[in-house]
């Protein structure tokens, strides 16, 4: 189990740069046009050849929002049209009745994710339409382990939208929070009462979910070391059984919603600090771990015990469990990684819909791995998900000697060691409980794409 780790501001704010994120390497800049649905469906049929068959996750992206967050970089389309998402699901019950004989029978689905956008945008009528979709063109594991998750946004939920969602099979839910500080809310144009939330929750305790996930981000316009605390508290108080801490990326240039923040209004460099270091005190007080990343959990939450175990696993949807699965991502902008591919469906929507229509794959971009690429994807996943490679377990699983092969990258980390943290001993190089929050640091000295090219950087948010 992984203690909270260390806050050390001065050290955080030296190593406070932009990288990826890793929830794939290579990360999808890389991903190319030129490659299509031909090499899609050569890489579910290859899949389907492992001598033992890798269980499937699904995720279906809904993109729709019924009004504009300012803060968000997420691919969604604001409307308040309800006929819009019943197109849209028509079109995603065709790219699904697509995908699922591609995949053997044999292959049973023991994850499904709807994320968005928000995917109580379509009514649970609706939800449960797709649902039926995806367990007619795919078989739904009956193991009690299964993972049935969706993103909710509490401030569109109907009474009975609860019930009906446990009914259709859903056992975990993800709610966007943010902050509950009415100054802040009016200024990322996100209203949210702490009662509407509260109440979502204990629906889902009430229905039998398995777990709940709240999200909150430091770093927003008008955020205060008090009015943050206050939100932490009350959240504490619910005992989500998860907590992601995210921290707000500032990059108008990126995300258009975004030039509707001023600025001068966002939080110090120092303050945000203040903010990541109370959220880190309280959480660790509550009894929460950490995960890695901006994740928490507590102790007796899958995600934790995963980890323990080590079957913690790093994808386009976070941290989840279940590191075995291909997964399988329909709808706009949505990404597969099945086998040693990604594939990525058009991130605009009258161009996922024109292939839909078409009667084709949409697949807009991917990439197939290398074996270079294979060997540093285990090393980072090790790295993001564990906090620590075992040198002599990758130099088996990849044929290499790691000395010679990761030379140049080796030589990156003596800066890392000096300043505590990471530590090489026993074969292993670990992230220390100093450089737990900086993972994603530590993991972009393997990074061979990040370092091919000067500019790349600048694509990615800071660490902190």
């Amino acid at each position: 189990m992984v203690a909270v780790p260390p806050f050390d501001a001065e050290l955080l704010r030296r190593y406070d740069r932009p990288g990826p994120r890793y929830t794939s390497y290579p990360t999808a800049p890389q991903f190319r046009t030129d490659f299509g649905p031909d090499d899609f469906i050569r890489a579910a049929r290859l899949s389907n050849d492992d001598p033992i068959p890798r269980r499937l996750s699904l995720y279906a992206h809904i993109p729709f929002c019924f009004s504009p967050c300012f803060y968000c970089g997420c691919n969604r389309i604001i409307t308040r049209d309800l006929n819009r998402g019943e197109a849209y699901l028509s079109r995603l019950e065709r790219e699904v009745a697509m995908l699922g004989p591609l995949f053997d029978r044999d292959r049973e689905v023991i994850q499904v994710h709807l994320g968005g956008g928000t995917p109580n945008f379509l009514g649970a009528n609706q939800i449960g339409e797709l649902m039926e979709s995806l367990q007619t063109h795919f078989r739904f594991s009956e193991s009690p382990e299964r993972d049935f998750s969706i993103e909710l946004d509490p401030r569109f939920m109907n009474p009975g939208d609860i019930e009906a969602l446990a009914f259709i099979g859903f056992n975990r839910a993800s709610l966007g929070v943010q902050d509950f500080d009415p100054v802040v809310q009016k200024a990322v144009n996100r209203i949210q009462s702490v009662q509407e939330t509260l109440a979502v929750i204990e629906a889902c305790r009430a229905h039998g979910f398995r777990s709940v996930n709240v999200d909150l981000i430091y770093g927003l316009p008008l955020q205060t070391r008090e009015g943050f605390g206050r939100t932490l508290d009350t959240v504490v108080r619910a005992r989500p059984d998860r907590l992601a801490i995210y921290s707000y990326a500032h990059l108008p240039q990126l995300f258009r919603p975004q030039k509707q923040i001023e600025a001068s209004q966002l939080p110090s460099p120092e303050d945000k600090l203040g903010l990541l270091q109370l959220a880190i005190e309280k959480l660790s007080a509550a009894g929460y771990v950490y995960i890695g990343m901006d994740h928490f959990a507590l102790p007796e939450d899958d995600l934790a015990v995963a980890q323990a175990r080590g079957g913690l696993h790093r994808n386009f949807m976070g941290y989840t469990t279940h590191a075995e699965c291909d997964l399988i991502g329909v709808g706009v902008s949505a990404i597969s990684h099945v086998g040693d591919c990604f594939a990525q469906n058009p991130r605009d929507l009258p161009g996922w819909e024109a292939a839909v229509d078409a009667g084709r794959l949409p697949t807009w971009r991917g990439l197939q791995l290398s074996e270079d690429d294979l060997l540093r994807a285990d090393l980072i996943q090790q790295l993001m998900c564990q906090g620590e490679v075992d040198v002599r377990e990758l130099e088996d699983r990849h044929d290499i000697d790691f000395a010679t092969y990761f030379a140049t990258e080796l030589e990156r980390l003596p800066p890392l060691e000096a300043d505590g943290l990471v530590e090489r001993a026993d074969g292993r190089i670990r992230a220390t409980s100093r450089g737990r929050l900086l993972l994603r640091i530590i993991a972009a000295c393997f990074d061979r794409y990040l370092y091919q090219s000067q500019t790349e950087p600048a694509r990615f948010s800071k660490a902190i």
